[in-house]
C-alpha cells in the first residue's frame, strides 16, 4: 500500500512538473515558431526588393544571385537569433559553441569550401562569362551557368559537362569568347593559278551565312607540301555555328574548285629503279 502511494505521488509530481514546464516553455516555443515564420516571409520580401534594385545595375547573373542569397541569409539569421533569445538561451555561449562546431565542419568539408571560394573567385574576377566558349582542364564547351560550387558547360555533342570550380582556378584556361576561328586546309596542284584559287575560296566565304565579315577571314598560302600547295582558310564564325560551318565551307570549296577546274591533287610518289639489271 505504501509503495502504491509513493508511485502515485511520483506520477502526480511528474505530471505537475510537465505542466509547469509546458506553461513556461510552450508560449516561448510558439513565439519562436512565429518569429521564424515571420522571418521567412520578411527575408523573401527583402530579397525580392533587393533583386529589383539590383536589376538596375549592370551585374553578372552569378554576382546578382550571390548577393540576393547573402541578403536573404542575413535576414533569416537575424530572426533565428531573435527566436533563440526568446527561448531563453544566452547568445555568447551559443556563438562560441557554433564556432567550435564550425571549425570541425569546415575541416570535414574542405572540398566543398574549396569549390565555394573558387566560385567566388570566378564570379568576381570574370575569366569567362555565360555564353562564351572555353577550354579548360581537358574539356571544352559553351558556358551555360556559373554557380557557387560548379560551372556547367554545354558540349557540341549536346551533352552537359559539370566542372568543380576548384578544378578551374589556378589552371590554364582557353577562352574563345563568343566567336571561333575555323582552320580549314585545302591543297591545290603546283600548276594552279594561286590568285584564282584564293579568289575562289573568298567567293565561297562571302556566300556562307555563318562567316562573319568582321574580323575579316584569313585566306593565304600556308605550306609547300610534297604533292600540293596548301591554302589555309581561317574565317571567324559564331561559337554555335562552328560545327556546321566547317562542313559547309569545306564542301563549298571543293565544289567551287571543281566548277573552276582547279585541281586538288592526291598524294603521290615517284619511284625510280637505279639499277634495273640487278
Amino acid at each position: 500500500m505504501t509503495n502504491q502511494l509513493i508511485n502515485l505521488e511520483t506520477i502526480e509530481h511528474a505530471k505537475q512538473k510537465l505542466i509547469d514546464l509546458s506553461a513556461l516553455f510552450l508560449p516561448k516555443a510558439v513565439a519562436a515558431a512565429l518569429i521564424l515564420t515571420a522571418g521567412f516571409f520578411v527575408a523573401r520580401w527583402v530579397a525580392g526588393g533587393f533583386q529589383r534594385w539590383l536589376s538596375r545595375l549592370e551585374l553578372e547573373p552569378p554576382v546578382r544571385q550571390l548577393l540576393i542569397r547573402l541578403v536573404r541569409l542575413f535576414v533569416l539569421l537575424l530572426f533565428v537569433l531573435l527566436a533563440v533569445t526568446n527561448l531563453g538561451f544566452e547568445l555568447l555561449p551559443l556563438i562560441a559553441g557554433l564556432g567550435v562546431a564550425g571549425a570541425g565542419i569546415a575541416f570535414a568539408l574542405q572540398g566543398v569550401l574549396g569549390n565555394l571560394f573558387a566560385g567566388l573567385t570566378i564570379i568576381f574576377t570574370k575569366p569567362f562569362r555565360v555564353g562564351e566558349y572555353v577550354e579548360m582542364v581537358g574539356v571544352e564547351g559553351r558556358v551555360e551557368a556559373i554557380e557557387l560550387f560548379t560551372t556547367r558547360l554545354g558540349h557540341p555533342d549536346r551533352s552537359s559537362i559539370v566542372v568543380p570550380n576548384r578544378k578551374i582556378v589556378g589552371e590554364i584556361l582557353h577562352n574563345y569568347g563568343s566567336i571561333r576561328q575555323l582552320d580549314v586546309i585545302v591543297g591545290v596542284a603546283y600548276s594552279t593559278d594561286l590568285n584564282a584559287a584564293l579568289a575562289a575560296v573568298n567567293d565561297v566565304l562571302n556566300r556562307n551565312s555563318h562567316v562573319l565579315k568582321e574580323p575579316s577571314p584569313v585566306v593565304r598560302v600556308s605550306v609547300l607540301a610534297d604533292s600540293s600547295i596548301n591554302i589555309a582558310v581561317k574565317p571567324w564564325v559564331p561559337v554555335l555555328d562552328y560545327g556546321p560551318a566547317v562542313g559547309e565551307i569545306t564542301k563549298g570549296v571543293v565544289e567551287e574548285f571543281r566548277a573552276r577546274s582547279i585541281s586538288i591533287p592526291f598524294p603521290q610518289r615517284e619511284v625510280r629503279l637505279l639499277n634495273p639489271a640487278a
